[in-house]
């Protein structure tokens, strides 16, 4: 049976919703977290957004953005297959070997990739700038400051044994290389709204978080008539002609799809979770509440 959950967000509370209160996996929203935590290192004077990372020619900038030139496993068969057959997740440095993973794809700067490598690299900068481990640092720089009770990271099976897997029970979040966070679907709605709409960072890193890098479009199957990506944020215009920041996260057994309405005068919202790997109805789902 297919499980269906969302909440709806207007004007800083829940307006609507159904089963909000189910665990989920984030999956790829994780990167909106990871990028606000990251962001709030930068805000705090602790690493400068445009300054080479670890003597490497990419910038945070470029990581947050998938622009680093830094490959995507997602692209590796033998990845897959070894998720597919239950194996144990891979230590850092053998999915690095296998996938030649610090092997630039392209000049920095000069293409965009989608690259869970880069968000790899964003998590250990995280952690060693803090000399927190991920977990507790996101907590600390995100959702605590938030008021976001229900989230945390995954790190073994067990840890997902009350969370909404659909037909991935079973599944080893250390898959999910640069963590995976699990939380209400309700929070992962008023985390962004909140991201969105309050004070944790300062307007001018907002504006750059939210600073497209537009790709092209629209996308065969998917609601997008112009999508693009920011600093850990999908933004764009949608078919249905809402402008829309947020960000789209599946795996195995289910996805997720969070977004802020952007269009002028509204304060809206959405989260919308499906036990379905394939991402349009989620997306369809998070946007038809957006429009009311």
């Amino acid at each position: 049976m297919t499980v269906r959950a969302w909440a709806l967000i207007e004007d800083g509370s829940v307006a609507k919703a159904h089963d909000a209160r189910l665990v989920a996996p984030w999956w790829s929203f994780t990167k909106t977290v990871l990028a606000a935590a990251a962001l709030a290192l930068v805000r705090d004077g602790l690493i400068g957004l445009d300054a080479p990372v670890r003597t490497r020619p990419y910038s945070l900038r470029h990581l947050l953005q998938h622009r680093s030139g830094l490959a995507n496993y997602g692209l590796l068969l033998a990845y897959h297959e070894a998720v597919e057959r239950g194996d144990d997740p891979w230590p850092v440095s053998t999915l690095i070997e296998r996938l030649d993973g610090d092997r630039l794809r392209y000049p920095v700067g000069a293409g965009w990739e989608y690259s869970n490598i880069g968000y790899l690299v964003v998590g250990q900068v995280i952690e060693a700038l803090t000399g927190e481990d991920l977990d507790a640092a996101l907590k600390r720089l995100v959702l605590r400051p938030l008021g976001i009770d229900s989230a945390r990271l995954a790190r073994a099976r067990e840890d997902l044994d009350l969370v909404a897997m659909g037909s991935a029970q079973g599944y080893h979040p250390g898959w999910v290389y640069h963590g995976l966070l699990v939380g209400s679907v309700e929070d992962a709605a008023l985390l962004l709204d909140r991201l969105m709409t309050g004070d944790l960072l300062p307007p001018a890193l907002r504006r750059v978080m939210l600073t497209p890098f537009v790709l092209p479009g629209p996308i065969r199957g998917r609601p997008w008539a112009v999508p693009g990506y920011g600093l850990g944020l999908m933004t764009g215009e949608t078919r249905g002609g809402l402008r829309v920041a947020g960000h789209t996260g599946g795996g195995p057994g289910s996805t997720i799809a969070v977004y802020w309405d952007l269009n002028e005068g509204s304060d809206r919202t959405a989260a919308y979770f499906v036990t379905s790997e394939d991402q349009t109805p989620t997306e369809e789902g998070a946007f038809a509440l957006l429009r009311g």
